[in-house]
């Protein structure tokens, strides 16, 4: 079977608590169109580009796999005459790779898939990649039994598998994986990670459908960092759970800070570029401020108008004799800055020449060099590390929060010495909630979301799918409630232009991009009405610890449940009423009915023809 032996006990029997125990024997519910053995599949129409301006480049780069339909599974009951039903199912082989950052919830994927090809077909394998990505170019492998499922059901961690660099990109990394697959033979390859990785899984399912590999490439959406959100994926794996651990850290944070009452917490938060972490957070602990990185960079804000920003929020709460407080600050903020990302594209342009690290300051243009030398020496230091693979800065390694607790410290200081701020002295205590939640026990929100998209994966492959991503949509019901389906990867892709410096621009590659922080959903608007009484009132809210039995146990994320997102369902929806309107409008109709589908489809039409277009800029959010 190609396995290796590894010196990692990969796949061991882990030594489980008293609470890992309990969690070990609860088996996540399926939705109706998963139970069975049958597995009834209804395709839409065929999916495209949310950017039609996009529609041409992507569908070059992917010709076989761009413009493929949406897939619906359908329970028994359901009212599906063009449905087709799979009643057969051949013993398979499956591989499954963990790539990108461990996130909670990742074993229970594989947990899924391992239920669902073997409830079809028992002498079907699911073979394991040991290490990542590397473990899948070189096949290394492990047969996935129930013996090692046992002690990492609804269990935290990646460390079933493991994971290394994670990444699918070059020629030779795409042809080890072809030969590993054609080698193993296998029927389908599921890639779980985010945005980054099911780029590279629509890319491998481009290049296995050109070269006539019959390894099938699924995708399934698993970031802890929640910026893997489109019109078909509504939330990651793990999202909820980090959401939840870091809240209850904020909110004993916030206690700590109330009954002290001489300190301002700031506390930086994990989650990349993109917001929905601390926005999340937010909603869940109401601290005093939260900086938001898409609002910073909607509003342009540089370093000196936050730092004003928080310096007057204290100035209030001083008034009120307050002199405590807690402020959110998500990772990625550093890169919405204006000034301070400018910075790190002529930091990076200078390592992408060769310059060493000594020499970079002496190199910089004169207003980089100033800003530079304004900045305190340990930011200086991290802002030259080298940046990732994907150019973005070593996000983790950049401590945002030390250096505006340090401004903010400086001008507090500054307007007591002018005697515009008559409060007590500043104190700043920083935190980093990060790696401490990323081998978190998963939420049961995440065990059963994990499980259920495992399902859906062995679907996909039963229909024969290839470039797909594993669905789930109406998530903030009950399970029973859960739509599932799989969308072509490609459609979720957009085509974005970059530059460095002022003279070099050219066109980016199709990509499934971070999705931001909707700065006109219903998540962010509950968090704006709310914010003026959130910094002046110590209105704290601790969620406590992590649940999965009783009280708060089913809690799902509120920047979920606040927003109205099923896009997959509308999409169905849509198709009955047009199925509808085609039965009723037939020749031999009246004149009257006809009259009136001509004139309802004429204003439809002439609507969406100006919503859809490049200039329409009332775009209604997903």
């Amino acid at each position: 079977m190609g396995s290796v032996a590894m010196d990692s006990d990969y796949g061991a029997t882990r030594e489980l608590s008293p609470l890992q125990k309990e969690r070990a024997l609860y088996r996540p519910e399926l939705p109706p169109c998963l139970q069975g053995t049958a597995v009834r599949v209804e395709h839409g129409d065929a999916a495209i580009a949310a950017d039609g301006a996009d529609a041409h480049v992507i569908g070059h780069a992917f010709p076989h796999t761009y413009g493929q339909p949406l897939a619906h599974f359908l329970p028994k009951t359901a009212n599906a005459p063009d449905a087709t039903v799979i009643t057969k199912h051949p013993a398979v082989r499956v591989g499954v790779v963990f790539s990108g950052r461990q996130s909670p919830g990742g074993h229970n994927v594989i947990w899924g898939l391992h239920n669902a090809i073997n409830s079809h077909n028992p002498s079907s394998k699911l073979i394991g990649f040991l290490g990542g990505t590397d473990g899948l170019f070189a096949q290394k492998t492990l047969e996935i039994t129930d013996e090692v499922l046992s002690s990492y059901k609804n269990q935290g961690g990646y460390d079933m598998l493991g994971r290394t660099r994670d990444q699918i990109r070059t020629t030779e990394q795409v042809k080890a994986a072809m030969t590993t697959c054609q080698a193993l033979k296998l029927d389908a390859l599921v890639i779980v990670g985010g945005v980054t990785s099911n780029t590279d899984a629509a890319q491998l399912a481009e290049t296995f459908a050109e070269s006539k590999c019959l390894t099938k490439v699924v995708g399934v959406p698993v970031t802890l960092n929640g910026d893997l959100k489109n019109q078909f994926v509504e939330t990651t794996v793990g999202f909820d759970t980090i959401c939840k651990v870091n809240s209850q850290l904020i909110s004993n944070v916030c206690t700590d800070a109330l009954s002290a009452e001489k300190y301002y917490y700031f506390i930086r938060l994990m989650g990349r570029k993109a917001s929905h972490v601390a926005l999340e957070c937010a909603l869940q602990s109401h601290p005093n401020m939260v900086l938001l990185g898409e609002e910073v960079a909607a509003s342009k804000l540089t370093i000196s108008d936050i730092t004003k920003q928080i310096c007057d929020a204290v100035q209030a709460r001083a008034e009120k004799d307050k002199y405590h407080g807690v402020v959110l600050i998500p990772e990625g903020l550093v890169e919405s800055i204006p000034e301070l990302y400018a910075l790190l594209q002529e930091i990076h342009g200078l390592h992408d020449k060769g310059v060493s690290v000594e020499n970079i300051s002496s190199h910089l243009s004169p207003w980089a060099s100033a800003l530079f030398d304004f900045l305190p020496p340990f930011i200086r230091k991290q802002l030259l590390l080298h940046p990732e693979s994907d150019d973005s800065a070593q996000l983790s390694q950049i401590e945002t929060e030390k250096l505006l607790a340090q401004l903010v410290e400086t001008e507090i200081n500054k307007r007591l010495e002018e005697g515009t701020y008559k409060g007590k002295k500043f104190n700043a205590i920083c935190h980093f909630f990060g790696y401490q939640a990323r081998g978190a026990l998963p939420s049961k929100f995440d065990c059963d979301y994990a499980y259920v998209l495992g399902h859906v994966c062995y679907h996909i492959l039963a229909a024969g799918l290839n470039g797909y991503m594993a669905t789930v949509t109406n998530l903030k019901c009950h399970v029973e409630q859960w739509k599932c389906g799989a969308a072509p990867i490609t459609s979720m892709m957009t085509v974005t232009g970059w530059s460095r410096g002022p003279a070099a621009s050219q066109i980016g590659k199709p990509a499934v991009h971070m999705a931001s922080v909707d700065l006109k959903g219903k998540a962010y608007e509950l968090l704006s009405q709310n914010s003026s009484s959130l910094l002046m009132e110590d209105i704290y809210k601790n969620p406590g610890p992590l649940q999965f039995q009783g009280p708060g146990a089913d809690a799902k994320p509120i920047s979920l449940c606040v927003e109205d997102r099923d896009y997959m369902g509308r999409i169905k929806q849509l198709q009955e009423y047009l199925e509808k309107v085609k039965s009723i409008v037939k020749p031999g109709c009246s004149q009257d009915v006809l009259k009136a589908a001509l004139s309802a489809m004429a204003h439809v039409t002439e609507l969406l023809t100006i919503m859809s277009s490049p200039s329409y800029s009332g775009q209604a959010t997903i």
